[in-house]
């Protein structure tokens, strides 16, 4: 348990940052005069973080887990220190690239440690304590956030800056932790390392990454993003031609694709990364925007979502550990998450009661809770123990790649629909009663919180354009008069309707995919006994044909 104290405080580093300058992004943008660069910031650190997974998990197979898991909390902390004296976005973007270096070994090296030092059976239940630590960044992180940049100062540094600051103390803890208690038997192997399976990923990744967040303000098939597709392509293809032919030492060896868990629970990680992210990035979405909730509340209203994740993860992990049976939660979990985005689809509408809301986040909370871990678990049960790092990092890397494209894709949808369905909300409103009375009441007309409105109402011809200024600034919504925020709030909702349909299709494709993999035996030994035991019959089978010769 002192053991996992400091790996949490690692995962809890790399969680909670994702979601506490998430919250404060705007108001950091606003203070380095660079609101229209701010997406850079985000794309810096999951670009860096998504391509040293794999390296990590390689690595610290051929090293040892140890160094690399102080290394990665270390450079994370330093970066962090950096980011807090930024002077503008285009430093803060280099800062948060190196902060992502440190990052990415976090959340992998953490899972595989445990993977060498707990047999799978009771490994269920641990993971169940790792995934308590991202519930409650998703919670924390809003409430921390929201409360530092609304701050001036704080002992004389900006607000802001302590969103990266908070880093350092936990970092420092975990490090301590970590060096002191720490001691997983390694046995060193000698290998090569293959630079050019990272090389070529890098150029593989980092563009589809990249055409990913930027394409919506780029355009799909604008001069730029077809580079990035091309790129993106032609450096996928160079890296499994280099992983062929590096075999054993490649970043991701090709074999264990041979392998039909492997390979399927991959395919299934990227689809649940994608399932999962776009409903957990739609849900405070329509929170703030439609609900009017500041972010601070719209992280308190998302405790059901967490609270479901926590004790669903944690059930399972129990049950698993009794029982050795695991592949029912992955099935049970994709089932709820397609019934809780169908819910969200045909149930919550802009005015749907917020308890009702609630209850359909519990559900996606719980089909999370079984899912998340159940995979990494299953993975890693069904590769030999020498691979441990390799097969952990790559469910991270696919779930993050996941992730990243479903965020994009998502994001992409919302905002190509609103301002039509804003404008369809619009001419549907103005045929009310109470819309024309509202048009004709000077005390409504005149109140300037309602201009955009009445501008956009004279201007029929510049409507779209009225309307979709939305996407830039949301805020005004909650100032309006109630019979003219309703169309607004409608057309955001209905938005988000065809985004929920969206999502329910990828992951009843994870649902379909996860009835066909096949449910193999936990093991009994933790990872470091297995391979003991493997290194032991290599012996007992060599100094047999030592004999026989």
């Amino acid at each position: 348990m002192t053991i996992l104290s400091g790996l949490m405080m690692g995962m809890f580093l790399a969680a909670l940052d994702q979601t506490i300058v998430s919250t404060a992004i705007r108001t950091i943008a606003d203070d380095l005069h660079g609101l229209s660069q701010q997406a850079w910031t985000t794309t810096a650190y999951l670009i860096t973080s998504t391509i040293a997974t794999p390296l990590y998990g390689k690595l610290s197979d051929i090293y040892g887990r140890k160094p690399f898991f102080l290394v990665a909390i270390s450079i994370f902390v330093v970066g962090s220190v950096a980011c807090t004296f930024s002077t503008s976005m285009i430093e803060l973007a280099a800062f948060r690239a190196f902060q992502g270096l440190g990052a990415g070994g976090l959340m992998a090296l953490a899972l595989a440690i445990i993977g060498d030092i707990v047999p799978p059976r009771e490994r269920a239940r641990y993971q169940g304590y790792i995934l308590a630590v991202f519930a409650t960044s998703s919670v924390l992180g809003p409430l921390v956030g929201g409360f530092l940049a609304g701050q001036n100062t704080i002992l004389g540094i900006a607000g802001w800056r302590w969103v990266f600051l908070v880093n350092v103390p936990i970092g420092i803890v975990a490090l301590v932790v970590v060096a002191k208690v720490l001691n997983v038997p390694h046995t060193r192997r000698d290998h090569r390392i293959d630079w050019w399976g990272a090389v070529t990923i890098a150029v593989g990744v980092v563009p589809l990454l990249l055409v990913a967040e930027q394409g919506r303000d780029w355009g799909w098939v604008s001069g730029r993003s077809l580079t990035c597709y091309v790129v993106g392509v032609l450096g996928i293809v160079a890296w499994i031609l280099v992983e062929r032919r590096m075999g054993d030492e490649a970043l991701i060896p090709m074999r264990l694709f041979g392998n039909k868990v492997f390979s399927q629970t991959s395919v299934l990680a990227v689809l649940v990364g994608m399932g999962m992210f776009g409903g957990m990035l739609m849900i405070p979405q329509y929170l703030q925007i439609v609900k009017g909730a500041s972010p601070t509340k719209s992280g308190l209203m998302m405790l059901p979502l967490m609270l479901g994740m926590m004790a669903a993860s944690i059930m399972a992990g129990q049950i698993t550990s009794r029982t050795g049976r695991y592949k029912i939660f992955p099935v049970v979990g994709t089932a709820l998450l397609v019934a809780a985005m169908l819910l969200f689809h045909f149930e919550v509408q802009w005015n749907t009661p917020l308890a009702e809301t609630m209850a359909f986040m519990l559900v996606f909370g719980v089909g999370l809770g079984c899912t998340m871990q159940t995979l990494t678990l299953s993975v890693q049960n069904a590769v030999p123990a020498k691979d441990m790092g390799v097969a952990t990092a790559s469910s991270t890397f696919f779930r993050q790649l996941g992730a990243t494209a479903g965020t994009a894709i998502f994001l992409s949808v919302l905002f190509s629909t609103v301002g039509d369905k804003i404008n369809t909300a619009f001419q549907a409103a103005a045929k009310t009663p109470q819309f024309q009375s509202a048009l004709h009441d000077p005390t409504v007309v005149n109140n300037p919180a309602n201009q955009p409105v009445v501008q956009m109402l004279k201007h029929p011809s510049a409507s779209s354009g009225g309307s979709s200024s939305v996407l830039s600034d949301s805020s005004f919504i909650q100032k309006l008069d109630g019979v003219f925020a309703a169309p607004f709030k409608q057309g955001f909702a209905d938005s988000m309707h065809t985004v929920f349909l969206l999502g329910a299709a990828v992951v009843a494709v994870a649902f379909v995919l996860v009835l066909f993999i096949k449910e193999v035996p936990l093991r009994s030994v933790s990872g470091i006994q297995a391979q003991a035991q493997a290194q032991a019959a290599e012996k007992e089978k060599a100094a047999r044909e030592a004999d026989a010769s």
